[in-house]
């Protein structure tokens, strides 16, 4: 097996990471159940727990309670889509789908980048409906900022779902660790982010510790990207925060799995 163990080929980075992502989008086309519970689940979100904001804190969101909130639940499902994408690994483990993806020239970047961006395309798609159902409910689409919002959205998810994958790899004969440290790290970075309520008035821990969390910048540039300002700070320090995210996340992913074959 020394195959596993040599640098990566020269090859083009963008048609293994569409070999990789078509790959992994067949059996989800092929379950269309699913996919449409994943397409309406943000909806049901925003039914709940939208009218809870307005309700009682209307008064603090500047543009609107739904100008506020409508990118958070993007970010979210993000976040929730891209930081399973090691849950997927661990069942190729069992069926030894893995160690055959990676007997193949494949660059194991394109491994790494091509099932975070499959958990994108749901995403794209939610986004859609999203925006089409909210537009009527006093949400501003802003079609230019929108638009970089999710590419943005894509490049953060391709760091998560690369500590995803590293993760899956390092509990891989206790799989049962995965959900418990992604659990354990993906709601503090949630709450700690104000993605579903503001943290202007909370302790000043919270505000502090949100500080190093690069979940809140990303979602204070979907806020801002979403309103149309697309040339704002807050836009540029979450662009900071996703690139770097994803540059660790690929280091760390590619590392691990080269550890691992060897």
């Amino acid at each position: 097996m020394t195959t596993l163990t040599v640098s990566e080929p020269s090859r083009n980075l963008l048609r293994d990471t569409r070999i990789v992502m078509t790959r992994e989008l067949k059996p989800v086309l092929r379950d269309p159940f699913s996919l449409l519970f994943e397409m309406i689940q943000p909806l049901v979100f925003l039914a709940l727990f939208g009218p809870l904001l307005s309700g009682s804190m209307g008064g603090t969101f500047g543009d609107g309670v739904w100008q506020w909130f409508v990118p958070s639940i993007l970010v979210m499902t993000t976040l929730f889509g891209t930081s399973t994408t090691g849950a997927n690994l661990l069942f190729e483990f069992q069926t030894g789908a893995h160690e055959r993806m990676l007997v193949t020239p494949l660059s194991r970047s394109s491994l790494l980048v091509g099932r975070a961006l499959k958990e994108m395309v749901p995403l794209f798609g939610q986004a859609v409906i999203v925006i089409a159902v909210m537009t009527p409910f006093a949400f501003d689409l802003h079609v230019g900022g929108a638009l970089v919002g999710l590419v943005l959205l894509a490049v953060f998810g391709v760091g998560l779902g690369s500590f995803s994958y590293a993760l899956a790899i390092m509990v891989r004969k206790q799989d049962w660790m995965f959900w418990v440290v992604q659990q354990t790290f993906l709601f503090p970075l949630m709450i700690l982010s104000g993605m579903l309520l503001p943290l202007e008035t909370g302790p000043e821990w919270m505000r502090v510790a949100s500080k190093f969390n690069p979940l809140s910048y990303v979602v204070d540039a979907e806020r801002v990207l979403f309103s149309g300002d697309v040339w704002s700070s807050a836009v540029l320090w979450g662009w900071v925060a996703a690139i770097v995210t994803a540059a660790l996340g690929l280091t760390v992913g590619i590392r691990t799995m080269l550890r691992s074959a060897a």
